[in-house]
């Protein structure tokens, strides 16, 4: 090829390449989408995590719908009150109470209580374990694995496997919920921080299935039912359950919970 045609086209390519650079500016230009000012403030006050806790696609999801009037000022869990508080003088209104939450893992079955089918020797992955025969090793089926795959999701080193069950340090944690979604079981939920009493087992197999797979896993005996002054506990599928909306703290249910399943927070 000659000089004059590789001036030709290099000035053919500089060309396009000026007209795209030009359509594309003043494309921006006129399909521009105003965002609120507000939003890039609210952003920064957030703490950054981009958990997914609060319910939206990260903390930039969450400003939006803060400023759209979609969220509460305090929905950010990691931020807690200190963070509402900073939102709503951003938008000019009250913070409101915040109720700080931590996660819980209900189940007691760890390896001195709960009994095993066989031994397992595969990925030490707890959503790997229900291609496994009975959902993994564990007669219960409703119990721990103890893989720790929410310890893996955690950001905050809030939660650990402590012999074969999943416990939450709850002044670690933030209540973003990873540790809840992960959990193939459904163990792990989201309770309020200052709550006194929980039901540290899940399974909903009948009295003597339960017995016979872990040594404190509730048998639906209702004898906490009864004994709650404020009908805060109720018994479906065999398994207990608290509200703790309710629950005053007693402690009257533990007393009386011939398995010792129902439990004291720390």
């Amino acid at each position: 090829m000659s000089i004059t045609g590789i001036m030709i086209a290099a000035g053919i390519v500089a060309a396009v390449g000026i007209f795209v650079g030009l359509f594309l500016g003043l494309a921006g230009i006129a399909f521009k989408v105003e965002t609120d000012p507000r939003e890039d403030e609210i952003a920064s006050a957030l703490p950054g995590n981009n958990c997914g806790g609060c319910g939206y696609p990260g903390c930039a999801g969450l400003a939006a719908a803060i400023v759209k009037g979609e969220a509460p000022v305090n929905a950010c869990p990691v931020g807690g009150a200190a963070v509402g508080t900073k939102i709503a003088g951003i938008m000019g209104v009250e913070a409101g109470e915040t109720v700080r939450k931590t996660a819980y893992v209900s189940c007691s079955g760890d390896c001195a209580h709960a009994s095993t089918d066989y031994q397992y020797t595969g990925a030490q992955d707890c959503r790997m374990l229900s291609f496994v025969p009975n959902g993994g090793p564990k007669a219960c089926n409703s119990g721990c694995l103890g893989f720790g795959t929410c310890a893996k999701a955690c950001v905050f080193d809030a939660i650990h496997v402590v012999n074969g069950v999943a416990v939450v340090d709850k002044e670690k944690c933030k209540a973003c919920g990873k540790c809840v979604a992960v959990c193939p079981k459904g163990l792990i939920s989201i309770i309020p921080y200052d709550a006194k009493y929980a039901v540290a087992c899940l399974s909903k197999d009948k009295g003597p299935v339960t017995i016979k797979a872990c040594k404190s896993g509730c048998v639906g005996c209702s004898l906490c039912v009864k004994n709650c002054p404020t009908g805060a506990v109720e018994v479906n599928d065999f398994h207990a359950k608290i509200d703790q909306d309710k629950c005053v703290g007693c402690g009257a249910c533990a007393e009386k919970c011939p398995r010792k399943v129902i439990v004291k927070i720390n």
